[in-house]
């Protein structure tokens, strides 16, 4: 069987693989230049002008990505190199927060909540008595519950220092808007999926290396094709059931490629390029049946991250990671000290997630925050790189588009219908349930 995957980010390289496995001859369509989709590794430029990689955006992974470990591991990565793991930890720069000690659950947050700094006993004991009543429901609400209904008993310092920053990393979604019950699932399959799964795994290197690059390799050394700088124009329907993809490397330029038929196509692109591929199938007549699943992606509404990586002779945090104050004027909820990830000594990255604003605005204001909170006011800016439909609003009561789209079509990537909120191990479980649906 010929497949065709349509996208090389990390649903697409997830899906080749297991198509691969399944013993189908794979060829992998990207329309960019580099794999990785909206996790890949950028050329960058300290203020000397020594050339660095960095990342489209600062991600963090959690002990808990299971099948995403799993796939680093198959293609040759060495994760216990490749990731730093740490205990989960929300400290503020003052020393202040939440740092879960290295125990079974729930031991671990149980210690962990009953330690934290700059809680009193109030904060504690309803955090404890609400969770409780989370896991004796299941960890399980209503549809159209969002988080901060959700978390009405806590108190609002909890919900500041400790749901906002959790609920916007793992939802990319402002608690007041987003869904309760994913969040509630993020929470069971972290702080509940056994010892380790609440960790934080930060990449010691670059999201390239992580996982897509060596990916391609390993597809290309069992005969698979990855086919970069090739945007699919779109898909034309064969006789028998095949498919022919159509393809264009410039405005004017259809490719060779277009001459290639497959027996199935996996779209793993961006929902909206995959609504709009859907979209031109379902124009052909006897295929309009995939108008409502084209419908369904487009409808999504997205967030924006915006990492602004920043660099001083010196920086250095106390710890890898740090949670940060977060306000309107100072938006920037995380910062990352890459001297300590990958060794670029003197570079931070601050991550600003569902971040709205102009570029330039978001950088002063992030270098205005780390004076004022880190005490670091000789920070140069690097790079600020601002993914503007970096996830999709994770909100209550969210239809998504499934993985079958029509006989001979399917669909992966971290937006379509599961239970978890859009992160890399979305993505990958995607990518690996749906070339097991064939």
């Amino acid at each position: 069987m010929k497949v065709a995957v349509i996208g090389a980010g990390w649903a697409g390289m997830a899906a080749a693989i297991a198509h691969t496995q399944a013993g189908r001859q794979v060829t992998v369509f990207e329309a960019a230049r580099t794999v990785g989709g909206r996790a890949r590794a950028v050329p960058g430029t300290l203020p000397d002008d020594t050339a660095i990689t960095l990342d489209n955006g600062q991600h963090i992974l959690i002990g808990a990505y299971t099948e995403s470990l799993r796939l680093m591991r198959l293609v040759g990565v060495d994760v216990d190199t490749a990731l730093l793991r740490l205990p989960l930890t929300l400290q503020f720069p003052d020393g202040q927060g939440l740092q879960l000690p290295d125990l079974p659950p729930p031991l671990d947050a149980l210690l962990g909540i009953v330690r934290a700094k700059g809680w009193d006993w109030a904060d504690k004991l309803t955090l404890l008595r609400t969770a409780t009543a989370w896991q004796l429901h299941g960890f399980r609400c209503t549809p159209q519950t969002s988080v901060a209904q959700l978390c009405a008993p806590l108190t609002p310092r909890l919900m500041t220092e400790f749901i906002d920053p959790l609920c916007v990393s793992a939802l990319n979604t402002p608690a007041r808007e987003a869904s309760g019950q994913v969040f509630l699932r993020v929470l069971q399959d972290s702080l509940f999926s056994g010892r380790g799964g609440s960790n934080l795994l930060l990449p010691r290197a670059d999201l390239g290396a992580l996982f897509p690059e060596p990916a391609a390799r390993w597809l290309g050394q069992r005969g698979g094709r990855v086919i970069t700088g090739q945007r699919v124009q779109r898909l034309q329907p064969q006789p028998g059931g095949r498919w022919q993809v159509v393809c264009a490397s410039g405005p004017n330029h259809v490719s060779e490629h277009s001459a290639d038929v497959f027996d199935h196509i996996t779209l793993a692109c961006p929902s909206w390029e995959a609504s709009r591929l859907v979209a031109g199938v379902a124009g052909i007549a006897g295929l309009a049946s995939a108008s409502p699943w084209s419908a369904q992606a487009a409808a999504l509404r997205f967030e924006a991250i915006t990492t602004v990586y920043a660099h001083a002779l010196g920086a250095r945090l106390p710890l890898p990671m740090l949670a940060l104050r977060n306000t309107a004027e100072r938006p920037a909820q995380f910062v990352f000290d890459r001297g300590q990830l990958d060794g670029t000594h003197g570079l931070l990255a601050f991550v600003v997630s569902a971040s709205d604003g102009d570029r330039l605005q978001i950088e002063q204001q992030v270098l205005q925050q780390a004076t004022t909170q880190l005490g670091i006011s000789t920070l140069q800016p690097v790079q600020t790189v601002v993914e503007k439909r970096a996830t999709f609003a994770c909100t209550p009561g969210l239809q998504r588009p499934g993985i079958q789209v029509l006989p001979g079509l399917t669909a992966c990537g971290d937006y379509v219908d599961g239970p978890y909120p859009a992160t890399l191990e979305g993505a990958v479980l995607s990518g690996t349930a749906v070339a097991a649906q064939l």
